[in-house]
């Protein structure tokens, strides 16, 4: 499957990302999103179940002429947008307030439905196709849903695929490794209960600000006193709340951040050490400090049967030299707890123009073709000639 032979749905797929693109959606509540992917799977005569779980995901099940015997393979794209506002100036900017695809789930989307449309017209491939079109990944919290809803009982697969644009990779490149290619994300609160007193009569009360503002000093000691330092982990402090007034010491401070480590044990070793080291700041000052663990995933890691087969595949559409090892990113994906429950490989698809996140950040539809190319020829390979695990 070469990216020429998919530049024929290229003009489609920019049409539907833009429009996807528009009319942004947050997580859980992707419904117009979800309504345009099930009506275009089911104009291509794919089977399409929506409301999966309870929640606005869309699934999309394609068998092969060549029989149910092969393998099944999961393909997903994330469909939520950002609760930020766009400052770009592109026709088809965001129509919703405070709503906005700044990281590319549009054409994560967009690909993957061209995918669809490819494979429903050639479907000379033993086995079957489940698109996975899943909510909320921006939360951490979509991934997860499916799961526990028995996404893969309902939908079984062998093993499973995603990609995510990334201007770190150079545009018509494909970035891919073994092990962790993505952080896990800890979201995490202090709760700092003192003494609130009069801001000339410090004597007289425990204050939290001094405490939060020591503990956030203190806190980088769990990582670089911790952590092996040939492994990976980054704490941030994000926020800090205390008082509501200029000559008051309140009696409440609360700090809120995230962790990102590489492996399971830096992510043990980080949060044991915060917990450990909020309960000794407590006892010293004569506080009360609550660690609260709000959220957890699991890093992202890719299997090297499956990082095989993408270095394969886009190696077949773009050549061998286009296919590059590209370093650990240290944000995170929910698309890891997919890959803890099923062996598979997720990969970046270059690109040109802003980073993800960023306000001005729209993405870049030349890289269409390119990713759904090579979904396609990982289709095209994995379920040729493949037999289905007993």
């Amino acid at each position: 499957m070469s990216k020429i032979a998919f530049s024929a749905l290229a003009e489609e797929m920019t049409a539907w990302r833009r429009d996807i693109h528009q009319h942004p959606e947050l997580g859980f509540e992707e419904h117009r999103t979800a309504d345009k992917v099930a009506g275009l799977l089911r104009s291509w005569g794919v089977e399409t179940h929506t409301g999966f779980g309870g929640t606005t995901a869309v699934i999309g099940v394609l068998r092969g002429d060549r029989g149910g015997q092969g393998r099944a393979l999961g393909l997903r794209a994330d469909m939520d947008a950002l609760p930020m506002d766009e400052q770009t100036d592109v026709a088809h900017r965001s129509v919703n307030e405070h709503v906005f695809h700044g990281c590319g789930h549009d054409g994560h989307t967009a690909i993957l439905l061209g995918v669809a449309k490819h494979l429903s017209m050639h479907r000379d491939f033993a086995g079957t196709v489940n698109f996975i079109f899943q909510p909320a990944e921006e939360t951490l919290r979509g991934g997860s849903a499916l799961i526990q809803a028995g996404l893969f009982d309902r939908f079984p697969c062998d093993e499973i695929y995603a990609l995510h644009n990334h201007n770190g990779v150079p545009p018509g490149k494909i970035g891919v490794r073994v092990g962790a290619i993505l952080s896990a994300c800890d979201w995490f609160r202090f709760r700092i209960t003192g003494v609130g007193t009069h801001a000339a009569m410090p004597h007289q009360g425990v204050d939290p600000i001094v405490i939060g503002a020591a503990l956030v000093q203190s806190l980088q000691g769990v990582v670089s006193r911790n952590v092996n330092p040939l492994d990976a982990a980054v704490l941030s402090i994000c926020q800090f709340h205390a008082g509501t007034t200029i000559n008051v010491i309140p009696g409440t401070a609360w700090l809120e951040g995230t962790v990102r480590t590489l492996s399971r044990d830096a992510q043990r070793i980080v949060l044991e050490g915060m917990r450990r080291m909020g309960d000794g700041f407590a006892a010293s000052h004569g506080c009360e400090i609550l660690f609260e663990h709000l959220q957890s995933s699991p890093p992202t890691m890719n299997a090297a049967e499956q990082v095989r087969a993408v270095r394969l595949a886009a190696g077949a559409v773009l050549g061998e030299d286009r296919v590059v090892d590209c370093v650990p990113l240290m944000a995170s994906e929910d698309f890891a707890f997919m890959l803890e429950q099923r062996p598979g490989a997720y990969f970046f698809l270059g690109h040109a123009g802003r980073t993800c996140h960023h306000p001005e950040f729209d993405f870049d539809d030349g890289t269409l073709a390119t990713g759904a190319a090579v979904f396609v020829e990982i289709v095209r390979q994995r379920l040729n000639g493949h037999k289905r695990r007993k």
